[in-house]
């Protein structure tokens, strides 16, 4: 506190204290402190002017521009209108925070977007800057002026620049409280300006991309809402079907296998044909109760709040055995608990897969393995000897989409070896720096 209290009255002596010029009584000394002195006073309103003037740029462009990509197209062709520029550039770090890439440019009196892929157009070298700036530490956090031939940068950006009469380029960070998320290029043609001008340049810049970055920031929380929303609206649709099935159709199902059971048992003496319709209808009955009931499965797999995912498998493995008389074998490690998503679909997928090895494989014998992956990740395999799959692989069903979109859902790898008479096995392996997903269908 005391300190505080200190660094406030220094600050306040010095601000009350007159300049050392005022004392002098040489005429020329005066005059050039008050010709500093207006020099100052223009700059910093000059600075509140153009920071008010880009706030509400900022504000004008969000509500005729709600989408960021309109945003930022207006965004970059008014910085290079306003600034007499040539071009101007957004380079954006991308999810993984190991490279950045060029986003959106305006050069030319024209918009490139990467989400039209019109930046391949660009005869800049735009991926070399790229490189640039991501491993250029210092301009992480300050704007970074750069001269036409400046040996920092990359040979064929300099090359570039020198041949397109580029007098030099300045690059702001759009720097959200500790992160960055990109930077801003703002490069100019002719006569390489005076220092005032510049000076005004990296002022705008700076303005810009302040608000540049907190408009990203802004639709990248919105984005990531919506997502969530959305796989909240489809669980709760899934959770629907599932509850309408349950309580409809496998409940039906499950009334009317009682009564034809009842039926049986007291008609003990009619006539055989009836006596099979009778069993058939039993069987047809069971069949579709079954069903309905591995639909709700498939809707809602078997993950209970905090049951650890080889508990999940080995009950899905118990309940199929139930209904089949191929025996069903279990190797399960004690696997990490790696999030109730990644688990949801990966116990989904283990029950499509031995779904389709007891309806379908006429197999003998059917393998589960789940075991952990370097400590951290999980792989299944659902293994059978039985028929295999198919040639022809848009007659195999449901089932290898199914479990290809829950793969594809949290970014694991599903692999498929199948040959005729030789068996199917299903691995599906996840580790938390999984690549995209990628499914193999191996004959």
């Amino acid at each position: 506190m005391g300190t505080v209290t200190s660094e406030k009255k220094d600050c306040s002596e010095r601000l009350v204290a007159p300049p050392a010029e005022v004392a002098s009584t040489d005429p020329d000394v005066l005059r050039a402190a008050l010709i500093r002195e207006h020099g100052e006073r223009q700059r910093a309103e000059c600075l509140a002017s153009m920071q008010a003037e880009v706030v509400q740029l900022a504000l004008d462009l969000l509500v005729r521009e709600p989408d960021i990509d309109g945003f930022f197209g207006g965004l970059t062709k008014t910085m290079v209108e306003e600034s007499g520029s040539h071009a101007c550039g957004v380079w954006i770090v991308d999810d993984d925070h190991d490279c950045c890439s060029l986003w959106m440019a305006f050069a030319g009196d024209r918009l490139y977007t990467k989400k039209n892929g019109e930046l391949e157009a660009l005869a800049f070298p735009h991926e070399s800057l790229g490189r640039h700036l991501f491993a250029y530490r210092a301009g992480w956090e300050s704007t970074i002026e750069y001269e036409p031939n400046d040996q920092r940068l990359p040979e064929d950006v300099r090359t570039f620049q020198s041949g397109s009469d580029i007098h030099g380029m300045v690059v702001a960070p759009l720097v959200l409280g500790n992160r960055t998320l990109g930077w801003i290029k703002l490069s100019s043609r002719g006569v390489p300006e005076c220092e005032g001008a510049r000076w005004w340049r990296v002022v705008l810049i700076e303005a810009i991309a302040r608000q540049a970055a907190l408009a990203l920031h802004h639709s990248r929380l919105v984005e990531s809402s919506r997502l969530e929303e959305r796989r909240k609206a489809i669980l709760e649709e899934r959770n629907r079907l599932a509850r309408d099935i349950h309580d409809s159709l496998a409940q039906g199902f499950g009334a009317i296998l009682m009564q034809l059971q009842a039926a049986q048992r007291i008609a003990a003496g009619v006539p055989p044909a009836v006596a099979v319709k009778l069993e058939t209808a039993v069987d047809l009955a069971r069949t579709h109760m079954v069903e309905a009931r591995r639909s709700v499965g498939t809707l809602r797999p078997n993950v209970g709040d905090g049951e650890a995912i080889s508990t999940s498998i080995k009950r899905i493995a118990d309940l199929a055995q139930l209904s089949t008389s191929i025996p069903i074998e279990i190797a399960l490690d004690e696997l990490p608990r790696i999030g109730d998503g990644v688990e949801r679909e990966i116990v989904g997928i283990a029950q499509e897969a031995l779904t389709n090895a007891v309806r379908h494989a006429r197999a003998r014998r059917i393998i589960v393995r789940a075991s952990i992956v370097r400590s951290i990740g999980v792989r299944l395999s659902v293994a059978d000897d039985g028929r295999g799959i198919a040639g022809d692989r848009k007659a195999s069903g449901f089932g290898l989409t199914s479990m290809q979109e829950r793969a594809e859902r949290i970014g694991a790898s599903l692999t498929i070896v199948t040959a005729p008479r030789r068996g199917t096995e299903v691995v599906v392996a996840w580790e938390p720096s999984s690549l995209p997903t990628q499914v193999h269908v191996v004959s």
